[in-house]
């Protein structure tokens, strides 16, 4: 069994993993995100860098371009090129050409423009010459002569080579940088989800040295993220604690009770065994008779307690019809053979619903109905009524009455308290049927009153809130 469960534990998702995933990816990303920015930078600046120099010997060359009696002469200034010429891997070609295209000096078969200069403005342009990706300047310039006047378009390129050589360089630069920062935020954020699943692991640590019986609540200083966490792992263990305190109780009452009992019933018995006379035989057997009918009365209050415990804790809760509830439980606690009783039965017309669990309920309306069959006398008048104004604090209201001895004024309190009874109770109860019914009622969110009633008796008065559904 360990083997599967340490398998499942394995693939459970784990914060620590999930964290570690998300916030490097994203480090992962930014760090690619630097690179192809740093990449176009890189390119940006080199073209930036170059491009000065390209447009100023293009500049220089148009300066040196004359007409003279409608001939063009070029004075090439060949400092303009050695500019160019800084870069040696680089390869430099050059044109000068009239507005009609025609040549005046140097490469003839440079590529034309993508589109003509008309405000004399240099026009920068990319194209393939001689196998090799060049980068072109293109300026006009107009010249005037004694006789003649005309437009002379300068050329200068100049292959890519060092300009691809510093934007590499630039490039490596920031990559080293880039990898350097990416690797101190990997390891920032190990070190802070580390950190900030330290106090989790601290809780646990905690949690797992107590003892089992150890239900205190947790004291330790959390990040305001566990707040909740901590605060509903309280309460749970406060409800395990009181939970445990009550079966403890629950335990020690019970077993309390139950010794009396027996011992009685194991005297009676060896004292029937010992006796001769008959007649002594049968009244030995009937005094265990009478406290074995105690004790199946007390085991059976006590097995309803127990219920009642447990399953008040659960709160399985369910819309239940409570005119149904009473029926029902009015069929289980009156005697079907023999004398029944008198009673009277009043129910509104209006559907009493009510949240809860219908075994619970209808327990404790059995508990009240015994209570007054044992205790009071006929006739037992029972009234089902809905109570409250509107719908803003709608309850149900049952209220079961006898004719009996009543209640006295210091037993109204304690007679709520699990085995004890009032002073003018019948004898035989086990003191547990008033304490269920207070431990359901209140379950429900509901509320017992006992008072006495005008010529005698008693009246237990139960209010639940209803529910529309």
């Amino acid at each position: 069994m360990a083997e599967p469960a340490r398998a499942a534990a394995g693939r459970r998702d784990s914060i620590r993993k999930t964290l570690l995933i998300y916030l490097g990816a994203l480090s992962l990303i930014g760090a690619a995100l630097l690179f192809l920015a740093a990449r176009s930078y890189g390119r940006a600046a080199a073209d930036r860098s170059y491009d000065h120099l390209l447009i100023a010997s293009a500049l220089s060359i148009a300066d040196s371009v004359a007409l003279v009696d409608g001939q063009w002469q070029v004075d090439l200034p060949y400092a303009a090129l050695d500019l160019l010429a800084m870069a040696p891997e680089d390869r430099v070609f050059y044109r000068v050409s009239s507005r009609e295209g025609q040549a005046i000096t140097g490469y003839a078969d440079l590529p034309a423009p993508p589109s003509p200069s008309r405000d004399g403005q240099p026009r920068l342009f990319d194209a393939m010459y001689r196998g090799e990706n060049t980068r072109f300047v293109a300026v006009s310039r107009w010249v005037a002569g004694p006789a003649a006047q005309g437009q002379a378009i300068v050329q200068v390129g100049q292959t890519r080579r060092a300009r691809e050589a510093l934007a590499d360089d630039m490039v490596l630069r920031a990559l080293v940088a880039i990898v350097a920062l990416s690797l101190a935020a990997l390891a920032l954020v190990w070190i802070g989800v580390y950190r900030a699943l330290r106090p989790l692991q601290r809780l646990e640590r905690e949690l797992s040295e107590r003892d089992p019986s150890d239900l205190r609540p947790v004291a330790r200083e959390v990040p305001a993220e566990l707040d909740q966490t901590v605060e509903s792992l309280n309460r749970f263990m406060a409800r395990l604690a009181a939970s445990n305190e009550t079966l403890r109780a629950f335990m020690g009452e019970a077993a309390h009770q139950m010794r009396t009992p027996l011992a009685a019933l194991r005297a009676q018995a060896q004292l029937a065994l010992d006796e001769d006379d008959p007649a002594e035989q049968r009244r030995s057997l009937e005094t265990i008779e009478r406290n074995a009918s105690h004790m199946s009365r007390l085991l059976n209050q006590l097995l309803s307690d127990a219920s009642a415990i447990h399953r008040s804790h659960l709160q399985q809760f369910e819309t239940v019809d409570l005119a149904e509830l009473l029926h029902q439980a009015i069929f289980e606690a009156v005697p079907q053979s023999g004398p029944r009783p008198d009673l009277h039965l009043a129910l509104t017309s209006e559907a009493l619903r009510v949240r809860g669990d219908a075994l619970l309920l209808r327990e404790a309306i059995k508990n009240l109905i015994d209570n007054a069959l044992k205790h009071g006398r006929a006739p037992l008048q029972i009234a089902l009524t809905a109570a409250g104004e509107g719908a803003a604090a709608p309850t149900a209201v049952l209220t079961i009455a006898d004719h009996g001895p009543g209640i006295a004024p210091a037993d109204a309190q304690t007679v709520f308290e699990r085995f004890a009874r009032g002073r003018d109770a019948a004898a035989g109860g086990a003191g547990l049927g008033l304490a269920i019914v207070k431990r359901i009622v209140e379950s429900h969110g509901g509320a017992i009153d006992l008072s006495n009633r005008v010529g005698g008796g008693l009246v237990v008065t139960l209010r639940l809130p209803r529910t529309a559904v």
